[in-house]
């Protein structure tokens, strides 16, 4: 690939189309933390495969990796008091308690509700009962707990599949880090899930990092 071609690349915005879909309500708001280029999905899909036959950064967006010039966004949710960084394109649903970003298969889920501060027994309490609910989840880790920010917070990983895609009726196995943040009397349960074979680790990572009470 020549130097010009991936300079041209480089220029176009993978998310515009989408960002008409991100704004926020009344109670909620988000702010661009930088502005950098991304890559055109149109440009992704039809891209030709590199010379060493490693996939090529723009075949590797198209398959849901997010790339390493990829621009965050803070979403602030004042209804259900947090506020957390996560990929500018990425379309939202829901609001207050249950709010969901996705593109492709890779998803950001945050559920808010009242409780105290968990434990590893209790998250693993939790996830036993998530596997009742959807007999496709798959313990991937022991709960543990980490400290993020200062704060503890208990992690565990697990695998399930993804909702049917709506035109091929497919469903992907997906690995799920499940993060718990208690704070005054609520507890925030972050799953950030991808697809099996995509490595979205370092992004995801940051983005667990993010997470803020108000």
């Amino acid at each position: 690939m020549g130097a010009n071609w991936l300079k041209s690349l480089g220029a176009v915005s993978i998310f515009a189309l989408l960002l008409a879909g991100c704004g926020g309500g009344s109670s909620e708001s988000t702010s661009t933390k930088s502005a950098t280029k991304k890559t055109s999905p149109s440009a992704a899909t039809n891209s030709p495969p590199s010379e060493s036959g490693v996939p090529s950064e723009a075949q590797s967006v198209a398959t849901g990796d997010i790339p390493d010039n990829q621009v965050f966004l803070t979403y602030d949710n004042r209804a259900a008091g947090y506020s957390i960084r996560y990929p500018e394109g990425w379309a939202r649903k829901g609001s207050a308690s249950d709010v969901t970003f996705r593109d492709k298969a890779n998803v950001i889920h945050v559920v808010i509700a009242k409780g105290a501060p968990q434990n590893p027994a209790a998250a693993s309490v939790g996830l036993a009962e998530l596997k009742r609910t959807d007999p496709t989840v798959k313990a991937g880790s022991k709960p543990e707990r980490v400290t993020i920010a200062g704060a503890p917070v208990i992690k565990v990983t697990y695998t399930r599949l993804s909702a049917p895609d709506p035109v091929t009726g497919k469903r992907l196995p997906l690995t799920i880090d499940r993060y718990e943040y208690a704070h005054g009397g609520k507890v925030a349960i972050v799953d950030l899930g991808t697809p099996e074979g995509v490595d979205n680790v370092d992004a995801y990572r940051m983005i667990s990092e993010t997470f803020r009470w108000q």
